[in-house]
């Protein structure tokens, strides 16, 4: 049997977060429904409060393969150390291009590590929210 998962991330701006997680992970905006053109219309049909369009961003793999990501608005910013992280993989040899290229996009470099376990670099999201690029 296959689970499913879903990951959820609280943020201060679902949208501009999950933007920048579609960039680093080539994911799209997840589309509305079957049946609807646009998200304002299946929410509307569902009974939905859109008086905060900013409420909730989710960000599926284009190709159906990785789970889905849903970034959820919380008041609450964050204090601590994940402890959970993603780690997300790049062409050999491309990993200071790609650091620099998410870098350029809001990331922040935390260090690179080279280690007998392997070679990566820590970064945070423009939330503060650790992640490795290997």
């Amino acid at each position: 049997m296959t689970n499913k998962i879903q990951i959820t991330v609280d943020a201060a701006g679902p949208r501009v977060l999950g933007a920048f997680w579609c960039d680093v992970l080539s994911y799209v905006e997840q589309p509305p429904p079957p049946g609807f053109d646009t998200w304002d219309d299946a929410l509307d049909s569902m009974g939905i409060d859109r008086s905060d369009p900013d409420r909730a961003f989710a960000i599926v793999d284009p190709d159906g393969l990785g789970p889905r990501m849903l970034f959820l608005k919380v008041p609450e910013g964050k204090t601590a150390k994940n402890r959970l992280h993603l780690d997300v993989h790049t062409d050999p040899g491309e990993l200071q291009t790609r650091a620099a290229e998410l870098v350029s996009i809001g990331a922040t470099l935390v260090g690179e590590y080279d280690e007998p376990e392997g070679h990566w670099i820590t970064l945070l999201d423009p939330e503060g929210n650790e992640f490795c690029l290997h």
